[in-house]
C-alpha cells in the first residue's frame, strides 16, 4: 500500500504591509483587479465560487455513493439467487425396511455437518498467543466457524539454518486441524520477497534453483495426504518489476515468472500428483493474468486453482469488482480461492507502526461489509473457496485491526454474523416426514449430512451422506 502524501496547506499572509494612506497593498497590480472592485469583494466571490464547486463536488460524490449503493444492493439481490442456484442441489432420500418396503411413518432430520465449499483463515497465532486462556479461546472460536486453515511456509523464517526447516510446530498444528476436520493449505512454497528468501542463500543462480525445487519436494512429499492444498508460488508479478531484491529475486527475473512458475509447479505435481498446486498474486490485473494463460496453454494442468488476494486496508471493494474480478479469472477454467481477504474495524496503523485500534462503529460497518462480500463471492459458481487473513487482532498484518477477534479474543460483531450466514443461513437443517411411497425431497447446501430417522418405536436410525454439486444424490436408506 502506498503512504498517504500529507498535504501542505498554502495560507494567505496575516497583514500586507500597509500604503502611506493605511490601507493594506493590494496583492493584486492596479491593471489586473477585477472589475467588480475592491480586492476584498474579489476574495469574497472566490470563497463563494470555490465553496459551490465544493458543495457540487460533495453533491456529485453523494450521487455516486449512492448508484453504487444501489448497484450493490441489486447484486445483492442477485448473489442470494445465486447461492441458491450453485450452492445447493435437489435431494431425494428413500426410506427402506430390511427387505427393501417403503417406510412412511418415520420423522426425518436432516442436519449439515461439513460445506464442501472452504471457509478458512489463517491459521498463524496457534500456539503463540502466550496465555493458556486466550489460547483456547482462539482454538475453540476458529473451528466453530472455518473447516480450512492456512500454515505458513515462509523460507526465511521456516528454514533459519539451513537443513533444518520448522516441522516440529507445522506437525502440531496439522495434527490439530485434523483431529477438528479442518483441511490444512501450505503458505507459501516459493516467494521472491524477503520473507522467502533466506538469508543463507548462495548467489550462484544453478544453487539456488536446486535448493528452492529441492525445499518444494521435500515439503509437500512429507505431508501429502495431511496438506492437500498448496500456494505453490507467490506474487509472481513481481519479477519483471524488480520490486524485490533478494537472490530469489534476482535468480527468478532471469528465469521469467513463466518459467518461474512453471518448474516449481512440475516439482510439486510429481510429489504429490492428487493434490490442489494454486498460483497466488495480489496484482488481479492483466500482468498476473496473462502469466497464468501462459500456463494453462501448456500440457496439462500446470495449476489446479487460482489464488487472488483481496486485502482492502484502504477500503472496501464495491461489490461489482468482486463479482467482475471473478468473472475474469473464471475463464481461466479453473476453481478460484479468494486466498487473503482483509476488511478493517478501525483505521490502518500509523507510521509509526503502532497496533490501529478496532473501534464499535469500524466493528459494525466491517460485520457489514464482509457479510456482503462474502455472499456476492458465495454466489459466483467458479469460487470455492474464500480465506480471511488473521483471525484476531493479536498479531496482525501490518498491526491492522483486520480480525474477527479482538486481541483479548472477544468476538466482534463480524464473528457472529459470518458464523449465522457460515453455519446458519448457508447451513442445511431440515425436518420433514416421508410421503406414502417412503420418499423424502429436500434441497441442500453441498457438503456432509447427518441423517436422523426417528420411527414409531422411538428407534433411532442414522446415515451419513454427502451432498455432491452435479450428481443426482438420490439416496436409499435401509433402517434395519
Amino acid at each position: 500500500m502506498q503512504t498517504p502524501v500529507s498535504k501542505t496547506l498554502i495560507h494567505e499572509p496575516a497583514s500586507m504591509p500597509g500604503r502611506a494612506d493605511g490601507r493594506p497593498r493590494s496583492p493584486i497590480p492596479p491593471n489586473r483587479r477585477s472589475p467588480i472592485g475592491s480586492p476584498a469583494v474579489t476574495r469574497r466571490a472566490f470563497l463563494k465560487t470555490a465553496g459551490a464547486i465544493a458543495c457540487l463536488l460533495r453533491s456529485q460524490a453523494a450521487r455516486a455513493a449512492r448508484g453504487v449503493e444501489a448497484e450493490d444492493d441489486e447484486i445483492l439481490a442477485k448473489s442470494r439467487a445465486g447461492i441458491e442456484q450453485h450452492r445447493k442441489s435437489d435431494v431425494l432420500l428413500l426410506l427402506r425396511s430390511a427387505a427393501g418396503e417403503p417406510v412412511s411413518r418415520a420423522d426425518v432430520l436432516v442436519e449439515q455437518t461439513r460445506h464442501d465449499f472452504l471457509f478458512g483463515c489463517n491459521f498463524f497465532m496457534f500456539d503463540r498467543l502466550g496465555e493458556a486462556e486466550r489460547e483456547a479461546a482462539y482454538r475453540e472460536q476458529f473451528r466453530a466457524v472455518f473447516n480450512y486453515a492456512t500454515l505458513g511456509f515462509y523460507w526465511a523464517n521456516y528454514e533459519r539454518q539451513q537443513g533444518s526447516p520448522n516441522y516440529d510446530y507445522t506437525d502440531r498444528v496439522v495434527d490439530y486441524c485434523l483431529r477438528h476436520g479442518i483441511t490444512c493449505k501450505g503458505h507459501p512454497l516459493v516467494w521472491d520477497n524477503p520473507a522467502g528468501s533466506p538469508s543463507w542463500l548462495p548467489e550462484d543462480a544453478a544453487a539456488i534453483q536446486r535448493l528452492s525445487q529441492a525445499r518444494v519436494r521435500d515439503i509437500v512429499t512429507r505431508y501429502k495426504g495431511r496438506i492437500e492444498y498448496w500456494d505453490v508460488v507467490n506474487e509472481p508479478t513481481h519479477l519483471p518489476e524488480g520490486h524485490n531484491r533478494t537472490r530469489m529475486a534476482q535468480w527468478g527475473r532471469t528465469t521469467g515468472p513463466v518459467e518461474y512458475v512453471a518448474q516449481h509447479l512440475q516439482v510439486a505435481r510429481e510429489a504429490n500428483p492428487a493434490a490442489t498446486l494454486l498460483v497466488n498474486d495480489y496484482r488481479l490485473d492483466m500482468p498476473y493474468y496473462r502469466i497464468l494463460e501462459r500456463l494453462r496453454t501448456g500440457d496439462g494442468p500446470a495449476f489446479d486453482a487460482v489464488g487472488l488476494q483481496s486485502h482492502m486496508h484502504g477500503g472496501v471493494w464495491p461489490l461489482r469488482k468482486a463479482r467482475d474480478t471473478a468473472d475474469l479469472y473464471a475463464q481461466l477454467g479453473r476453481p478460484l480461492h479468494f486466498t487473503e481477504i482483509t476488511i478493517l474495524s478501525g483505521s490502518q496503523a500509523d507510521r509509526d507502526g503502532r497496533q490501529a485500534a478496532t473501534t464499535p462503529e469500524g466493528e459494525q460497518r466491517q460485520a457489514e461489509q464482509t457479510a456482503r462480500f462474502y455472499t456476492t463471492l458465495f454466489a459466483h459458481p467458479a469460487v470455492r473457496a474464500m480465506t480471511w487473513w488473521d483471525f484476531s487482532d493479536a498479531g496482525a498484518w501490518q498491526r491492522a485491526p483486520a480480525g474477527w477477534l479482538r486481541r483479548d479474543m472477544t468476538r466482534k460483531p463480524v464473528y457472529d454474523r459470518m458464523h449465522k450466514l457460515i453455519k446458519g443461513d448457508w447451513w442445511t437443517r431440515v425436518q420433514a416426514t416421508p410421503d406414502p411411497r417412503g420418499c423424502v425431497a429436500l434441497r441442500a447446501f453441498h457438503g456432509t449430512h447427518r441423517v436422523t430417522i426417528v420411527l414409531p418405536s422411538g428407534q433411532k436410525v442414522h446415515h451419513d451422506i454427502h451432498v455432491k454439486a452435479g450428481e443426482p444424490n438420490r439416496f436409499e436408506l435401509k433402517l434395519a
